[in-house]
């Protein structure tokens, strides 16, 4: 595997470990504020951003280890060769409906930005949906590599199948 892959990978697994940790601990504080009747009225929509994040971040790991959610009926009525193609076009569709939302995503971003809404203070609402278009990029280029990856060679006229 290429280093820049793994590098991402890294980078990945260093996210989703202090967004999750982030997430508990805000969380946490939250409720020991609210039991003393003071709680941050800024830290609810944080913590639905951190929800988001971790859970796009955790989908892109998933799919890194090839555990992502998968119809594979087809993959366990057919064998060899049969399998193999079935696995690519699979994963080239998985990949075209990535591509899509990575842009749906975009234009998502592009109408939060026009509008001025605020996530919390003076944050900019289309910050925390950044995420998005990173994540969908992302999960197209890996669903794509692995189904390159996995894509039979060629047959050679003339030689057994």
């Amino acid at each position: 595997m290429p280093r820049w892959l793994i590098a991402i990978g890294r980078l990945e697994n260093l996210l989703i470990s202090v967004f999750a940790l982030a997430l508990v601990v805000l969380a946490g504080l939250q409720i020991v504020l609210r039991l003393a009747e003071n709680g941050l009225v800024w830290l609810d929509p944080v913590l639905r951003v951190l929800v988001l994040w971790v859970a796009l971040l955790g989908a892109l790991a998933a799919a890194r280890h090839d555990k992502h959610i998968s119809l594979d009926v087809l993959g366990r009525l057919l064998t060899g060769r049969l399998r193999r193609y079935a696995r690519f076009v699979s994963l080239g569709f998985a990949a075209v409906i990535a591509a899509l939302l990575c842009h749906a995503s975009l234009g998502l971003i592009a109408v939060d930005r026009e509008s001025g809404t605020l996530l919390a203070g003076a944050v900019p609402g289309w910050w925390a949906e950044l995420i998005l278009p990173v994540v969908f990029g992302l999960l197209t280029l890996r669903f794509l590599l692995r189904a390159l990856i996995d894509l039979p060679p060629p047959t050679v006229p003339g030689a057994p199948p």
